[in-house]
């Protein structure tokens, strides 16, 4: 089994290391409040488990570089809990995170900022230019976000989101970089899910931190080693061709592997980058076929959703996976209905422009 990897689990209440193998179980007794899964990879790289509505859905990567970190993204407020915990058993403490980065805003990936500033005093935050003032005044981020899931889930989800002193953020455009004890850290505008997105190029590991630029891909997918990666065409963004260009961009580094935020490392990525625009390009058909009444005794939302639904059933069977079809679609289901939000945004966006 291709396990190049090891995990490790944690009580948050107790800090105490146990081992727990390649599945990482969440299981939790009465003496433990939470669980955080931390898998450490070569190159003093951690993915630490955001525990975003389920187990190994949401990664927070952590870089250590000779006593310095930074974090890769943030998962929520209630996330930081594990990431200070699993920092504690590497013997390194919150004064010694540098550097708080976000791939984009969107709040599975940002919304722990403003704790992560809190807890860790010596941290600076390091943003796409275009996302740097929302961080500095979230309150449109939060409205929005209330908008969609109404004020109880936000809160219950997301907690509190605060704003962040603007002395303390780094805006980081395309080409720029950052030092971490001497590691380069170099940042690239990748549009495409979002206008606001960077990806992260570490010449020391040869790996690209992707936030969602090179998809999803759940490690419950995993056959024998090789991955199944798909696109995100989240609202409100979604470019394809954007997207396509971005893709391309990142593989023109000639990068051994990408830590996606949903969810850890992946390798395999020249086979992953294909199949991510044949599905892009297929996203975007089913989009217009919907559009152009196919199905007009249907619902849009209702058309679009099924078909995707069907496309990834299939890629996903003809990848290998053998789960119930019933745990496939409780896997994928938030996505399919986010990806199917985003496609009908920018299928009206198209017909903005053409009137």
């Amino acid at each position: 089994m291709f396990q190049p990897w090891k995990i490790r689990r944690y009580s948050i209440n107790q800090g105490r290391h146990i081992n727990s193998g390649r599945s990482g179980s969440h299981k939790q007794d009465k003496n433990k409040m939470t669980i955080s899964l931390v898998t450490d990879y070569e190159h003093g790289i951690s993915a630490i488990d955001a525990q975003f509505h389920r187990p190994r859905r949401a990664a927070i990567h952590l870089i250590v570089e000779n006593g310095k970190m930074a974090l890769v993204d943030t998962g929520t407020s209630s996330s930081i809990a594990g990431v200070i915990n699993a920092i504690e058993e590497k013997n390194l403490s919150a004064e010694d995170v540098a550097y708080i980065i976000l791939t984009h805003i969107h709040l599975d990936h940002a919304g722990g900022a403003s704790e992560c500033m809190r807890r860790f005093p010596n941290a600076r935050l390091v943003v796409h230019p275009r996302g740097a003032r929302h961080m500095a005044d979230p309150e449109k981020l939060v409205a929005g976000a209330i908008a969609v899931y109404g004020k109880a889930e936000f809160e219950r989800v997301y907690g509190e989101i605060h704003p962040i002193d603007k002395q303390r953020i780094i805006e980081a455009p395309d080409q720029s970089r950052i030092e971490l004890n001497g590691r380069t850290l170099l940042f690239i505008d990748t549009p495409g899910h979002a206008r606001h997105h960077n990806c992260i190029y570490d010449e020391q590991s040869n790996a690209f931190f992707t936030g969602d630029t090179f998809g999803v891909s759940y490690r419950e997918f995993d056959v024998n080693g090789m991955e199944f990666v798909f696109p995100t065409t989240t609202p409100i963004q979604f470019d394809p061709s954007a997207a396509h260009t971005s893709l391309d961009r990142i593989m023109g580094f000639n990068p051994k592997y990408a830590f996606v935020t949903h969810y850890g490392r992946i390798g395999h990525l020249h086979r992953h980058a294909e199949a991510m625009h044949t599905l892009i390009d297929a996203h975007v058909k089913i989009a217009r076929s919907a559009k152009t009444g196919m199905h007009s005794n249907r619902g849009r939302f209702e058309t679009i959703s099924s078909a995707l639904q069907s496309l990834l059933l299939q890629c996903i069977r003809e990848h290998g996976c053998r789960l119930p079809e019933t745990e496939i679609i409780a896997l994928i289901s938030s996505d399919i209905k986010l990806n199917t939000q985003g496609l009908e945004h920018w299928l009206d966006q198209v017909d903005q422009i053409r009137a």
